[in-house]
């Protein structure tokens, strides 16, 4: 695929609407996000946090929240969900992933503040997340979550992810879903700039 640019952050962020109609913008971590993404993470509740991290932890260690706002770092990617809530850009959710060239395969985890579970913001990232996907070329897009995690489980399967055991781990489950083409409802701007680059690298050759 056609690397993506990230000398200007901004050009990747999607506005998603929600099933309500309230607005959702999904972009990048940047290290001005460092506070509020660390206070997001410590006002999940501890079963979140435990199901988003497989295991134990109260928030994010200083060279893992390091490693979250810096985009591309280890080929490695963070995003945000935001809303205005009473005029202040509030964190509801969060994503991070990264793509392995050699198997085209898309690797996420994911997490919505307890308070928008169940108002479409889980179905609305990983729907963006699909989109982010295609753009990289990936065929195959999965993530591992715990067993208990009904939650997680159920947006997956919302979602038409297929389940199997995850390899290792019997505390685990991987979901996983085949992709093709972006799917054209999505707002996804990483799409775009690669379709975009594709395309003038093609009037090149010719």
């Amino acid at each position: 695929m056609t690397a993506l640019r990230l000398d200007d952050l901004r050009q990747h962020q999607d506005i998603l609407r929600l099933r309500s109609g309230e607005v959702l913008a999904v972009r990048f971590v940047e290290p001005r996000d460092a506070e509020a993404l660390q206070h997001y993470f410590r006002s999940l509740t501890v079963r979140s946090r435990y199901n988003r991290f497989l295991g134990a932890m109260s928030e994010l260690p200083p060279t893992e929240l390091d490693h979250f706002i810096h985009a591309g770092e280890r080929d490695r990617f963070s995003v945000i969900a935001v809303m205005a809530i009473d005029g202040v850009e509030t964190i509801v959710g969060e994503a991070r992933y990264g793509f392995e060239t050699g198997t085209a395969s898309f690797e996420f985890g994911v997490s919505i503040d307890d308070r928008w579970q169940g108002h479409g913001v889980g179905t609305a990232l990983l729907r963006n997340l699909e989109c982010r996907a295609a753009a990289f070329g990936a065929v195959r897009l999965f993530g591992d979550t715990l067993r208990s995690n009904d939650v997680m489980i159920g947006l997956a399967r919302k979602l038409d992810f297929s389940f199997a055991p995850s390899p290792g781990d019997w505390k685990l489950v991987r979901f996983e879903k085949h992709i093709g083409l972006a799917p054209q409802e999505i707002p996804c701007a990483s799409w775009r700039i690669a379709a975009e680059s594709a395309a003038l690298s093609a009037a090149a050759a010719n």
